[in-house]
């Protein structure tokens, strides 16, 4: 007695239908449970709560001027010598605010520049004077 049939001698078509239902189940699954945010989103981690004259020296403060320039002591800097400078100088921590007219292209791009060279920056926002 045989209890399994045997093969047929001819081969057995794959049906690629079930298996596109799939795919398309998974592809649905993932979109709508993925978080999706903007491109153009940029995080800033500025909490500075935790730091206070008693642990350290303050951080310097650089200013991003509408010209691209950054200000460090009272000197501009274009963006290679201001690494250059800060790495030369030991720092690897910065405070990094911006003038009321500078693009935001300039922030961003000393932001990446600065990350790039291995300085940690913080976004400091400045505050409107009032007269």
């Amino acid at each position: 007695m045989q209890l399994v049939e045997p093969r047929p001698s001819r081969p057995i078509p794959i049906r690629i239908t079930p298996l596109i239902d799939v795919v398309f189940i998974l592809l649905v699954f993932f979109m709508l449970t993925t978080r999706l945010l903007p491109v153009d989103y940029l995080e800033l981690a500025n909490d500075t709560a935790s730091r206070t004259s008693v642990t350290g020296e303050p951080l310097p403060e650089l200013t991003v001027i509408a010209s691209g320039e950054v200000r460090w002591r009272e000197q501009s800097f274009t963006l290679d010598r201001l690494v250059k400078s800060l790495t030369s100088a030991g720092i690897g921590e910065v405070n990094l605010a911006t003038t009321d007219n500078t693009p935001l292209g300039a922030f961003t791009r000393t932001l990446s520049v600065l990350n790039d060279g291995g300085i940690e920056t913080h976004w400091q926002r400045t505050r409107p004077q009032t007269p």
